[in-house]
């Protein structure tokens, strides 16, 4: 992590995004709620080499978007974690209803504490949402147990990518209510940590800014007034602001996204 971190709980995330903040996320970037919508999950896809018959474990599934996506796309079989009750419970919801649940299953749980034997997955997967976990260092130590030997890791997150001040950096984590922000190196420090050899890296920066930028004109035009209507007028005014900061931090080179993918040692 950089800075000093916010105190902040996963409950505090969960309370949130079971509430207007999600439901925000969700208009402004769709039911996958990361950058770049299906379209990405295709790219990482490809990349981490997702076929038919794999299992994959998607750590922060928050709707379940991408593990449907995963499973009807690919014919793999996909397990999603998440620590928001109200997220699980409507990702069922939609899964059943577009008739994957013989593909596609949830669990509520902790990325710190993963349910699950060692060993169990091919394919430990997460989009945008490890920015929100208060352990990256436990993070990628859960995945690299419950991954098999020779497993993949496929994950993009946001990061903190050039130099700020604290009450720059501050607002930023507060707006977003993450509770750090990794640069690309400490990621890849954590990964050489646990037994992963990053195999891929790509840096997303200037993909990221575009779609900050997209974000704030929708939330300025298109989606205004359905916006105020979900969440009210003085969380909107917060998201605009919140939305803008970001924006400009990404074009100052302050933050940023990457794309990893990652071998764990075996045959």
């Amino acid at each position: 992590m950089t800075g000093r971190a916010l105190d902040l709980s996963i409950a505090d995330i969960s309370e949130a995004y079971a509430g207007p903040i999600g439901a925000l996320w969700e208009l402004l970037m769709g039911e996958e709620i990361h950058v770049g919508g299906a379209g990405e999950t295709d790219r990482l896809a490809a990349l981490a080499g997702v076929k038919a018959g794999d299992h994959l474990l998607d750590i922060c599934s928050a709707l379940g978007g991408p593990a449907r996506h995963l499973a009807a796309g690919y014919g793999c079989r996909v397990i999603g974690v998440d620590a928001t009750a109200a997220m699980v419970r409507e990702a069922e919801r939609r899964t059943e209803k577009a008739g994957l649940v013989d593909r596609v299953s949830f669990r509520l749980g902790n990325a710190l504490d993963l349910p699950f034997r060692g060993s169990t997955f091919d394919i430990v997967w997460g989009q945008d949402a490890w920015c929100y976990v208060t352990d990256r260092e436990r993070l990628i130590s859960e995945a690299g147990r419950v991954a098999k030997p020779g497993g993949i890791l496929a994950f993009t997150d946001w990061v903190e990518t050039g130099r700020m001040t604290d009450g720059e950096r501050e607002a930023l984590l507060s707006f977003m209510l993450f509770p750090t922000l990794e640069t690309p190196g400490r990621y890849d420090a954590l990964l050489a940590r646990h037994g992963w050899e990053v195999t891929g890296y790509e840096n997303l920066d200037q993909e990221f800014a575009l779609a900050l930028g997209r974000y704030r004109e929708l939330v300025t035009g298109d989606l205004r007034a359905m916006i105020i209507e979900q969440i009210g007028q003085e969380m909107y005014t917060v998201a605009l602001q919140g939305i803008a900061g970001w924006e400009q931090a990404a074009h100052e080179g302050k933050v940023g996204r990457g794309r990893w993918i990652a071998r764990k040692a075996g045959p």
